[in-house]
């Protein structure tokens, strides 16, 4: 069996990472800690994040949106009718104006944010392949959002991860 190996990647300072640095101290895992000068920086960030900081708020925009419809799946109610009862309410109210919203943005064009991928689209395929387990088919009538699903999946190495990646539910 192999071991796991961790990298974290941020500045040459504490920051917002410190705290992951100290939940692998505590927890006694071990981690590649790479600092990243700011000079170099602004390689490192357009290879995901948008080619503008319009683009970067439109791709956090986006993925804030979808997680804020996945924080409110009932992942702990341990109750399985009214589980049930709030994934249907939530499919059946909430679900069709996130559609409508992501389908609205996208629009013609073959990523949510510019002309190539962001992580905006690889979190949207993420998201949806988790709702696509409570509620089959749910993003059938919106097939602009289909497509998108399925060029994220179509990425070589995002397909290859899937591929490899351990079976779980969600």
């Amino acid at each position: 069996m192999t071991m796991q190996s961790y990298k974290l990647t941020y500045f040459n300072m504490r920051g917002r990472a410190e705290l992951s640095r100290y939940i692998f101290a505590y927890a006694g895992i071990a981690f590649e800690d790479r600092r990243v000068e700011w000079k170099d920086w602004p390689l490192i960030k357009k290879r995901l994040v948008g080619n503008s900081k319009l683009a970067e708020a439109q791709a956090d925009a986006l993925v804030d949106t979808l997680n804020d419809f996945t924080l409110l799946i009932p992942w702990r109610e341990d109750n399985p009718q009214i589980k049930t009862q709030k994934i249907d309410m939530l499919f059946q109210s909430h679900a069709p104006k996130l559609l409508d919203h992501l389908q609205c943005h996208l629009g013609d064009r073959e990523w949510l944010v510019g002309d190539s991928e962001t992580w905006a689209d690889l979190y949207c395929h993420v998201c949806f392949t988790t709702f696509s387990v409570l509620r089959p088919g749910f993003a059938d009538h919106h097939p602009a959002l289909c497509g998108l699903i399925d060029r994220v999946e179509a990425i070589p190495n995002v397909a290859k991860w899937i591929q490899s990646r351990p079976t779980t539910e969600f």
